[in-house]
């Protein structure tokens, strides 16, 4: 069996986390069999719809690693098709024109809403034999759902499900402007793709028994469907595009590598043994559909940082930096070419305890900028004593040739004996005067990853 997965996202706002976890599984599935995966632009909601956020989602994907085969597929270059297959369902007797007008639809749902039951719409034109039709309004088509009977999906994740079809309405696939609905579109352009599997998250399932519907009205063969738990936010409500680090722009600002993030959002919702971290290979030998959990999964940011730091202490130092040099161009001010190189020397101590790019660049703040500004709080701690030993390593560095740790060390350790402190009480003053913090990097480390020069004239900076 070919697989042909898709992911067809509405580009009505930025891309949501859960939705990259849907495009993930998708391409998973879909590479796990040879098959193909596809990126499917839901565009109909011409209101709504902007370029900007379609190619927010483009980029999204492409960053993450998720990348589509052939084109992406423009829903609204569609329509006429859709309508088409609206018209062939009139004629097949399974579609028919509604001319409620807005008014009886209000009603309709107020009379619902004080008697406390859901609304169905009342099925008024179904058999419209003896109705006059009125001037001047154009219909709706409806869908003619089954009154009588259940329908049942044998969902790949919530295993099987059945409904009674008196609990489904004569749904809208055409609205008065002749523009399709989703269920309409959505179905035209899976079957029109050819879809095999349709994964999406679990609050789809009403529209997975509408669908179906549809798709045995006009004889096509019904894909198959895995419906996937929600994600919910730490406290335990459904994500919103609204909730803070929702969209894949939010990590990208945090300094979540792409890797990271994708690791992360497999484990999200599904296992594999006691397995935590993946190759991108990994996931794609080991992804089935078996291990997708049905309880919606919660975001643990700890958990994005606890895996974003093993990425970042495991990475190649080369391709780390071409992140991190990324990612300051971005978010930052551009990186200097003077700096690349100290930056790159330096990458194996300033990404030590380091869980995103946002803390790789606090660590080298003080490679990239010229001018140190210390904190009042800072400041307090340079008192008379700090400043003699400042003085008293300034001179005996000064007559190092090539400062190296070998040759700093002796110097370090005299100034501990010379003025009866410990480490700390030389290495304290010493990093607040070249970083301008009393937090950073190790001493060595920031002593020998700056110029000689530099180093004398920010220390003798008092």
């Amino acid at each position: 069996m070919s697989f042909i997965c898709r992911f067809a996202p509405s580009p009505t706002g930025p891309l949501h986390i859960g939705g990259v976890r849907t495009a993930l599984f998708n391409w998973l599935l879909a590479k796990k069999n040879k098959g193909k995966y596809f990126l499917r632009i839901e565009d109909t909601d011409k209101e709504r719809s902007k370029d900007e956020f379609k190619k927010q989602i483009i980029t999204s994907l492409a960053w993450l690693g998720i990348k589509h085969d052939g084109d992406e597929y423009i829903q609204s270059k569609n329509i006429d098709k859709h309508i088409s297959v609206a018209d062939e369902l009139i004629k097949k007797g399974f579609a028919y024109k509604c001319y409620c007008s807005e008014e009886e639809i209000n009603e309709q749902k107020e009379k619902c809403k004080k008697q406390g039951i859901p609304y169905i719409y009342n099925r008024k034109w179904r058999n419209a034999k003896d109705l006059e039709i009125p001037k001047n309004l154009q219909p709706v088509i409806r869908f003619k759902s089954k009154i009588s009977g259940n329908t049942i999906i044998k969902d790949l994740v919530q295993g099987e499900r059945n409904i009674s079809n008196s609990t489904i309405e004569d749904f809208i696939i055409l609205r008065k402007d002749k523009s399709p609905t989703y269920q309409l579109s959505a179905t035209v352009d899976d079957h029109e793709m050819r879809v095999t599997h349709v994964i999406r998250g679990d609050d789809h399932m009403i529209n997975s028994f509408k669908q179906k519907q549809i798709y045995d009205a006009l004889g096509w063969k019904v894909p198959e469907f895995a419906h996937i738990p929600l994600i919910h936010s730490e406290q335990g409500k459904k994500l919103s595009k609204r909730d803070n680090a929702s969209t894949i722009e939010d990590y990208i600002k945090m300094g979540i590598l792409p890797d990271a993030l994708r690791n992360y959002l497999l484990r999200l919702g599904w296992s594999y043994k006691d397995k935590e971290i993946f190759t991108k290979q990994e996931s794609i030998d080991m992804f089935d559909l078996k291990g997708v959990g049905k309880s919606p999964s919660k975001l643990d940011i700890s958990r994005i940082y606890s895996i974003n730091e093993s990425y970042i202490k495991a990475m190649d130092k080369k391709e780390l930096f071409n992140y991190f040099k990324e990612y300051c161009n971005k978010f930052k001010n551009k990186l200097e070419d003077s700096k690349e190189l100290i930056i790159l020397n330096s990458l194996d101590f300033l990404k030590n305890k380091a869980k995103t790019l946002e803390d790789i660049w606090k660590n080298a703040k003080y490679i990239l900028i010229d001018k140190i500004e210390i904190e009042a709080e800072d400041k307090k701690l340079i008192d008379e004593n700090s400043k003699k030993i400042i003085n008293d390593f300034i001179i005996e560095f000064e007559k190092l040739s090539k400062p190296s740790k070998e040759n700093l060390e002796p110097i370090i350790k005299a100034l501990i004996s010379n003025h009866k402190t410990n480490f700390k009480g030389v290495g304290q003053p010493l990093r607040i005067k070249l970083v301008g913090s009393r937090f950073g990097p190790g001493i060595y480390d920031i002593i020998l990853s700056l110029n000689k020069d530099e180093i004398i004239r920010r220390l003798k900076d008092l």
